[in-house]
């Protein structure tokens, strides 16, 4: 989960990592408002979660109160790069003498923790790494030991900051270390982190990357979700713990097992080529305990997206037999039908593994009119794109 600027603000000075007063707003009024607690010159920055705010016009310096309220007026409700604007960042603004780049990161392709630092920050670390590679410091960083003071000094001496300012950025990596194991982070990036003029090393912008599996850890993480920004259909989903991803197609797609899943996302795509560009509408992993309950939450979540014009029910029947599969698809037909739902879109049912037999005469004899059976994987993708491009 990607925090907007401001929350990532609030979490680094939370863990003691010097940073500049500031504040969210969500009308003009309320920017007003802020900018005369904070007095003065303030920075009003829309809070949106793409990179080129600067570029949109989405970040506007303000001389006193009625000026903030004149630029928060400008920039919300903007849209940058597919993003409406909802809600500006207001902060004090510093008189900058450099800008340095700093971040903790997890490497997935290594398998490791990985610290980025380099003195030339304010800009794209990837353009720095290949116009100037020798100004930016890759460290491998040891998930046991961590980052302690003798290793942030050796990061600061390596990438080469300047000397004197040794007493600020050793204590604020060490805490940015314990800021990103704290909160279970796979990213927390400063850019710019920046030397005043009158010699503060201050985070001026937060970037912070959060990791949805260690919610469970963290319940007042649940206050940096954004309802706004979140699929809807992936909101219900996430409410009745399925593992459900939006995409932009039109086969419902349901099966059990996330590398199934994949496998059928695949099948559905090339088989969609023959026609019409029939394309998957949705990861939806409903795992190994299909009940009817589950089957009929993972229903209704594809069967709501208006997208969908078919649904590919794809089954590999291991500890949960396809017996009990298809006993959970009649059922939650059944259930959805008397929950008043209209279910009128076609499914598309391969069943396969253990007790396979069993579940493909549970289906034949239910002999629902809205279920088709195919016994292979690839005949039935391109059935289910066959009735998508029929339906849409």
């Amino acid at each position: 989960m990607d925090l907007y600027e401001y929350q990532g603000r609030a979490l680094f000075e939370r863990h003691g990592v010097p940073v500049l007063d500031g504040g969210v707003a969500t009308t003009p009024e309320e920017a007003r408002a802020l900018a005369e607690r904070l007095g003065g010159k303030v920075v009003v920055k829309a809070q949106v979660k793409v990179g080129g705010r600067g570029k949109a016009g989405g970040v506007k310096l303000a001389d006193g109160a009625q000026e903030a309220f004149d630029r928060a007026s400008d920039i919300l409700g903007m849209d940058i790069k597919g993003h409406t604007v909802h809600k500006v960042m207001l902060a004090e603004t510093a008189d900058i003498a450099e800008e340095y780049y700093f971040s903790f990161l997890l490497d997935r392709a290594n398998r490791t923790f990985l610290c980025i630092a380099s003195t030339a920050g304010g800009m794209e670390i990837e353009q720095v790494a290949e116009e100037t590679p020798d100004k930016v410091l890759k460290l491998p960083i040891d998930a046991i030991k961590g980052v302690d003071e003798a290793l942030a000094a050796e990061i600061a001496e390596r990438a080469q900051f300047p000397a004197e300012l040794k007493d600020q950025l050793v204590p604020m990596f060490v805490k940015l270390w314990a800021a990103f194991v704290a909160e279970d982070a796979t990213l927390v990036e400063v850019n710019p982190l920046a030397l005043t003029r009158d010699g503060k090393v201050l985070a001026l912008d937060a970037k912070v990357t959060l990791d949805e599996n260690a919610s469970f850890r963290h319940p007042d993480h649940a206050e940096y979700v954004d309802v706004n920004a979140v699929d809807p259909l992936e909101q219900a989903a996430k409410e009745k713990d399925l593992n459900y991803v939006k995409l932009d197609g039109n086969v419902g797609i349901i099966g059990n097992g996330a590398g199934l899943v994949m496998s059928t996302l695949d099948v559905v795509a090339y088989a969609g080529e023959n026609h019409g560009g029939a394309k998957p509408a949705n990861f939806l992993d409903i795992g190994g305990g299909a009940s009817a309950e589950v089957m009929a939450n993972g229903l209704e979540i594809v069967l709501g997206d208006n997208d969908v014009k078919s649904v590919f029910v794809n089954v590999f029947g291991g500890i949960t037999a396809c017996d009990e599969v298809a006993k959970g698809i009649v059922q939650a037909l059944e259930m959805l039908a008397a929950r008043g739902d209209d279910v009128t879109k076609p499914l598309v049912v391969r069943l396969d593994g253990n007790n396979a037999d069993e579940g493909r005469r549970i289906l034949d004899e239910a002999n629902h009119p809205l279920v088709q059976r195919v016994d292979t994987m690839d005949g039935a993708a391109d059935r289910a794109a066959e009735l998508a491009a029929q339906g849409a």
